[in-house]
């Protein structure tokens, strides 16, 4: 998931943000398209809903159920679920958190493959 996500983050043509550039690969990999990528055009750049990550947030969306989870192994990873800080803190750029987002979220979309 996360060379989807990758090969469209800031990229030309399409130059997704953070939070579009999860759904793509969310997309990509569950066929599920029921969140438009232009619902999530206004959650880049540290404007998610309260200051959350937008990647992060785009991942919490598509797997609701493990949000805390999601958060939690995040927040482990990089320090921050908030966009501000992990941008002040300038060791985690926008695309390790693209990373991080899709690698958590991949492992939650393996869970649910792997169920009968």
């Amino acid at each position: 998931m996360k060379e989807h996500a990758l090969k469209v983050f800031r990229k030309d043509p399409e130059r997704l943000n953070c939070a579009q550039s999860v759904l793509h690969a969310w997309r990509e990999v569950s066929g599920d398209t029921s969140i438009l990528l232009a619902d999530l055009k206004s959650f880049g750049g540290g404007r998610a809903p309260g200051g959350l990550c937008g990647a992060l947030h785009t991942a919490c969306m598509v797997a609701p159920d493990r949000a805390e989870a999601l958060k939690q192994n995040f927040a482990a990873r990089l320090g921050s679920i908030n966009c501000k800080e992990l941008r002040a803190a300038k060791v985690h750029p926008c695309e390790s958190c693209v990373t991080q987002a899709t690698e958590l979220l991949d492992l939650h979309f393996g869970q649910i493959r792997a169920k009968p």
